[in-house]
């Protein structure tokens, strides 16, 4: 089994590792730069087959629904499978439907099913969840020609779904040749730092929601599932009704997860934003809509439901908002990473902000474990060698970790 990092050794983002055995081929993850422009071909590795023509090229993996880790799959063949979470599929469906341009659908192939192997070609996959803050996120077990490779994907260990973490750091696949272990935290937190836990994040809700004379509204995506129950639940805490748009409504249906709210509990209520509308009428989409409108709330209604009530903010919101007058005493809650806000993809908010007098929090907590538990991560797994991947600082692994055997974008390695 050889191996060979396309694009992952030294940043975070755009990961695409190929795996090979025999001539024949396998990629993990396809995933877009953060920092990516516009065109997006101008990010494809250099790998032959990505028109489907080749054979030899097996399929896609992907560990889950996050753009840096899928987003350049709108590029290549829809002939070449894809496999991912059945979960994760449909959350990517749902959000296609509402966003602009060739939003990438993955192609028809594996369904992961947490701890089931199956077999593609010679090589052998058995997906495992993990906790991270993409919903239906995966670790990959691939083995084949003798070799035993594990994939980390992107995981924590302080998310609502921490009990994954402990378990597979319980019971680890054993005789690691190689891991591929992703390093994201490495460089923003010192070694003896831990991330804030989901359940931290609902309390800091609770004590910003009860201090709010007005509307909460909290700016975060709608694909972290995680920090929506936590938004939720804080809600409940405090009295309030959780209000989501059409957009949202339809994310949280694709997880099939009924214990996760829904547009029909009783507690959450549905807000179409005018931008919205214009979507319905144009894509006739009113089937969606009647059936996510057991709880729908109006313009109208917004002022007078504003000081008991969370808006899942969007900034399409704005406008609306503005016409509802619905803003005195709101508080806005920035939940999300830091980076877009620092580098201007939300300049129009900052200015709306201050436009309207409203106050700005910060609440989050990553999507990565800290370097703690990595090391816990890796002495629990005690591979045969560390390789890095999704770090900016590769560097660092050493002072972390034994058997580190770092490689570079393009090379070629055995595993």
């Amino acid at each position: 089994m050889r191996a060979c990092i396309h694009r992952g050794s030294k940043q975070i983002g755009g990961s695409c590792v190929e795996i090979e055995i025999g001539g024949q081929r396998l990629l993990v993850d396809f995933g877009l730069p953060l920092d990516a422009a516009e065109d997006h071909s101008q990010y494809l590795p250099g790998i032959q087959g990505l028109d489907g023509s080749d054979p030899s090229l097996l399929g896609v993996l992907i560990s889950h629904p996050h753009l840096d880790h899928f987003g350049l799959l709108a590029q290549i063949s829809p002939r070449i499978p894809v496999g991912m979470g059945a979960a994760g599929r449909r959350i990517l469906a749902a959000a296609a439907t509402f966003l602009p341009g060739k939003w990438p659908i993955p192609a028809q192939g594996w369904n992961y099913r947490s701890g089931q192997g199956f077999d593609i070609g010679p090589f052998r996959v058995t997906p495992l969840l993990v906790d991270h803050s993409a919903y239906d996120a995966y670790a990959l077990l691939i083995e084949g020609g003798g070799k035993r490779l594990f994939y980390s994907g992107d995981f924590r260990s302080h998310g609502r779904k921490a009990a994954l973490f402990e378990r597979l750091s319980a019971h680890p696949p054993p005789s690691i040749d190689t891991l591929l272990v992703e390093g994201s935290s490495l460089g923003r937190l010192a070694d003896f730092q831990q991330w804030p836990t989901e359940a931290a994040i609902e309390d800091q809700l609770v004590q910003l929601f009860s201090g709010a004379e007005g509307l909460a509204l909290v700016h975060t995506s709608s694909q972290n599932i995680d920090r929506i129950v936590s938004i939720f639940r804080a809600s409940k805490r405090t009295g309030r009704g959780l209000i989501i748009d059409l957009y949202t409504a339809a994310i949280l249906e694709a997880t099939g997860n009924e214990h996760i709210p829904q547009s029909a509990w009783p507690e959450v209520v549905l807000y179409v934003p005018h931008a919205q509308r214009i979507q319905i009428m144009e894509n006739a989409w009113f089937d969606m809509l009647k059936r996510h409108s057991a709880n729908r709330i109006f313009p109208e209604h917004l002022a007078r439901a504003a000081n008991r009530s969370t808006l899942l903010f969007r900034p399409l919101h704005r406008l609306d908002l503005e016409r509802a007058e619905c803003l005195a005493g709101a508080i806005y809650i920035y939940s999300q990473w830091e980076g877009y806000w620092e580098r201007g993809s939300f300049d129009n908010v900052k200015e709306w902000l201050l436009k309207h007098a409203i106050p700005r929090h910060s609440v989050h907590t990553s999507g990565h474990a800290g370097p703690a538990d990595l090391k816990r991560f890796v002495a629990a797994l005690n591979p045969r060698k560390v390789v890095p991947i999704h770090s900016f600082f590769p560097d660092k692994y050493p002072e972390l970790f034994p058997n580190v055997e770092a490689h570079h974008d393009g090379e070629w390695w055995e595993v």
